[in-house]
């Protein structure tokens, strides 16, 4: 048979479908899907990114890692709570959400995607100024980290802690994702997986190795 002494897979990309990636191509390639997952612009993540990478931040008696600290600075944006908690369905709902003056933070409006958001602070849509991003909130069939608190009917979300690697569903690497839990219909924490929340799993070693070059 013909087909079983070629070298190379079929086609016009034969030669080059069958080689590896660079050591470089396998780091732009993690960040790439981190990118991808936030909905950043390079510029936005190489600054967050560097602003993980200056200073020192502690957990209790221990040193924060450059990724601990890029992880939770990506995670505390506002867009990304209101994602990750389903307040939104996807990262660009959230964003749209957010720039469109629907969400509030401790009951004012934000409508900065990039806010970070602090232990403690609550997050909610008012129903009546936004019934319809409210309605679409309530609907909601999220995956919820352990970190966030979910008030489904009130459409609201209180940020407990700051994120750890093993409770963030994207991070691949420095830790194992635990399995999360059933969000009910009153306050509780989610597991069910929603299906416009595909599974993202970046190794975020890499992204850090990948802006160290």
């Amino acid at each position: 048979c013909p087909s079983n002494k070629r070298p190379v897979p079929a086609g016009p990309h034969g030669k080059t479908a069958s080689q590896k990636l660079s050591t470089y191509g396998k780091l732009l390639r993690e960040k790439q899907k981190l990118r991808s997952h936030y909905a950043l612009t390079e510029v936005q993540l190489r600054f967050i990114y560097q602003k993980s990478q200056a200073g020192q931040a502690k957990d209790g008696d221990r040193l924060l890692t450059v990724g601990e600290k890029l992880i939770r600075n990506l995670e505390l944006r506002l867009a990304s709570v209101v994602f990750r908690s389903g307040l939104a369905p996807t990262i660009f709902a959230a964003k749209q959400a957010v720039i469109h003056g629907h969400i509030l933070v401790d009951g004012k409006k934000v409508d900065r995607n990039g806010y970070r958001v602090r232990p403690g602070q609550v997050i909610s849509i008012n129903a009546e100024k936004s019934p319809k991003v409210a309605e679409i909130a309530s609907k909601a069939n999220a995956v919820v980290p352990s970190y966030l608190e979910v008030d489904k009917p009130n459409c609201k979300v209180t940020v407990l802690h700051e994120p750890q690697l093993s409770e963030v569903p994207v991070t691949r690497g420095e830790a194992p994702a635990p399995a999360p839990r059933q969000q009910g219909s009153g306050r509780g924490r989610a597991s069910e997986e929603a299906p416009k929340q595909v599974p993202c799993h970046v190794d975020i070693m890499s992204v850090i190795e990948y802006y160290a070059r």
